[in-house]
């Protein structure tokens, strides 16, 4: 018996299903509800798991009216979407309830769908040919990044240059209006370890700072990264803050020589050459990773051009969404009180937009060629992915599946990785 009374078009890719559920089914599901009320409530003059049911449906009618919704709604939407053969890319938003005794329950459900892409046969691209070869230069800068990064500082009797690293005292002061009058400390100041060269580091001070050493003075002013005001002025004028500070040791790299004892002292590596080896072959990975990233950037930046779509409002939302989700769980990560923050969510999810548009473009080209083509994700290809995810979490791989469906993300995952097969299949990588 069908369920779906009517079903039309609301705006571009979304539907509207009218759903009818059969009054038996109603009846059946309320009874079963009311049963259940009845062997748990409590109701004076009745023994617990004794009270008749037309009092208990009569107490708790509106409770119970709800349990029945909650069950039948969701149930019969499924069935309602297989058999209007839906692709829905959102969830489902459900108004215009009737739920009368002796009649049947209707509802309607309004839902994105994924749109109908017309492809052409052409699968060619025109994607970046990137080198991959390792050169002696790039395995010799490598080398010495990791000599340099693992070197340790040692003090010098000598003025401050790029690449040292410099102890110094630093304090807040007064803006002094002439520039050769002293000026004054409005702190005790702080001791501070900076490396000049640093982009990180005030280039007000760094600049100040280089060609000074060990008991020197110097000063220097900076533009405010923001004015401190309560309320805010976004028409007040820069802030100036004045600071000066004493250069306390310069320090240098103490480099070890680029030798087999270097080498050994890394770990494993019996000889340089050892080491060298590895060192390109990590670069050899590195170049790789890029080369398959770029040429799949191109992919669908052509994809995104080549099919223009109007694209599900919904669908797009829940990108921005998920995307400052993330973005506010890794400022979390880094300790960063997202209260106190003050941050404008509203303007960052704007500047988000185009590449969530871009995103979900992307996804149902990709998604739409992998129907065409017929690229399917074989259980054994989806159940390896489980496991190296469980393997990572130190989970069983049914545990891992049990997650990921209580959450809902197991149908995603299955698709994210058929695009990413169709993808390899589009840029010509190994499928497997």
């Amino acid at each position: 018996m069908s369920v779906v009374v009517s079903n039309q078009e609301v705006g571009p890719w979304r539907k509207e299903l009218g759903i009818e559920v059969p009054l038996p089914a109603v009846e059946a599901e309320t009874a079963r509800v009311v049963a259940e009320y009845a062997r748990k409530v409590r109701i004076p003059g009745f023994r617990k798991g004794k009270t008749p049911n037309d009092i208990v449906r009569s107490r708790f009618r509106a409770e119970i009216d709800q349990e029945v919704l909650e069950r039948l709604v969701p149930r019969y939407w499924k069935q309602a979407e297989a058999e209007a053969s839906l692709d829905s890319l959102t969830s489902p938003s459900v108004a215009s309830v009737v739920h009368e005794d002796g009649k049947p329950l209707t509802f309607t459900v309004t839902v994105e769908v994924r749109p109908d892409i017309a492809l052409d046969p052409d699968r060619s691209f025109d994607l970046p040919e990137v080198s991959v070869t390792v050169t002696p230069p790039e395995v010799e800068v490598a080398l010495e990044r990791l000599r340099r990064d693992l070197a340790p500082w040692k003090g010098v009797e000598r003025s401050a240059g790029r690449g040292d690293q410099v102890k110094l005292r630093l304090s807040r002061s007064e803006v002094d209006a002439t520039a050769s009058a002293p000026v004054a400390a409005t702190d005790g100041g702080q001791e501070v370890e900076i490396e000049l060269g640093d982009p990180r580091v005030w280039e007000e001070l760094a600049l100040a700072v280089t060609g000074l050493g060990a008991g020197q003075d110097g000063r220097f002013e900076r533009t405010a990264d923001r004015v401190e005001a309560d309320p805010p002025d976004p028409d007040a004028p820069p802030a100036v803050e004045a600071y000066r500070f004493t250069v306390l040791e310069v320090q240098e790299k103490d480099l070890a020589e680029l030798d087999d004892e270097f080498a050994k002292n890394l770990g494993s590596f019996a000889t340089l050459a050892e080491l060298r080896s590895v060192v390109e072959a990590r670069i050899a990975r590195d170049k790789e990773s890029a080369r398959r990233e770029q040429r799949r950037e191109a992919l669908l930046d052509q994809l995104v051009a080549r099919y223009p779509l109007e694209l599900p409002v919904g669908v797009v939302e829940q990108e921005v969404r998920s995307m400052m989700e993330d973005y506010a769980q890794g400022l979390q990560r880094r300790g960063v009180d997202l209260e106190r923050a003050g941050l404008d969510w509203q303007a960052m999810a704007e500047q988000v937009r185009p590449q969530a548009q871009r995103r979900v473009h992307s996804r149902l080209v990709v998604e739409a060629i992998a129907e065409a083509d017929q690229i399917t994700l074989s259980e054994p290809e989806f159940e390896a992915t489980l496991s190296v995810l469980a393997k990572a979490e130190g989970q069983t791989t049914a545990a891992v599946r049990q997650a990921l469906d209580r959450a809902g993300r197991l149908t995603g995952l299955r698709r994210q990785m058929r695009r990413d097969k169709t993808i390899r299949h589009l840029v010509g990588e190994p499928m497997s």
